[in-house]
């Protein structure tokens, strides 16, 4: 059989025809179309995340779709946990949002509210420790 090399390595810049055996050819035509394939997987559960990561988090969203049950158990912790996150005072919530969703440092923190690396930490501390003890009798098989 006869491929193209440029089907399979986009980098070439010519177009050169390689002989191959039936075994390597077939072999080759397969790895193309599971990547192929991949790529769809990702595209539709819009899963564009690292290839990088450790634990593989881009792969459960390529795999499998969550069930119904899934979806409103988790609608429904989420909920749970923005009310108990808005319960809290709001100079508490600031942090735990620089901290958390802005993945910035305490020191960063603490620096943009002239106030010592210390005091963030205890009160992102305690803002974690006050949210657990909301939560606990909600998920205690979770804690």
């Amino acid at each position: 059989m006869e491929i193209k090399l440029r089907d399979f390595y986009p980098n070439y810049e010519t177009n050169e025809s390689v002989e191959v055996s039936d075994e390597i050819y077939n072999a080759m035509i397969g790895w193309k179309r599971e990547d192929e394939a991949y790529l769809r997987r990702l595209y539709r559960n819009k899963a564009h995340y690292s290839l990088d990561r450790i634990d593989q988090f881009e792969y459960k969203p390529t795999v499998s779709n969550p069930t119904p049950y899934e979806i409103i158990t988790e609608q429904s912790v989420k909920k749970q946990l923005y009310a108990a996150v808005a319960s809290l005072p709001g100079k508490q919530v600031e942090r735990l949002y620089a901290y958390f969703f802005l993945d910035m440092k305490k020191s960063d923190i603490a620096k943009a509210e002239n106030s010592s690396q210390q005091t963030v930490s205890q009160m992102i501390q305690r803002s974690l420790l006050v949210l657990k003890e909301m939560l606990k009798d909600s998920y205690a098989d979770l804690l």
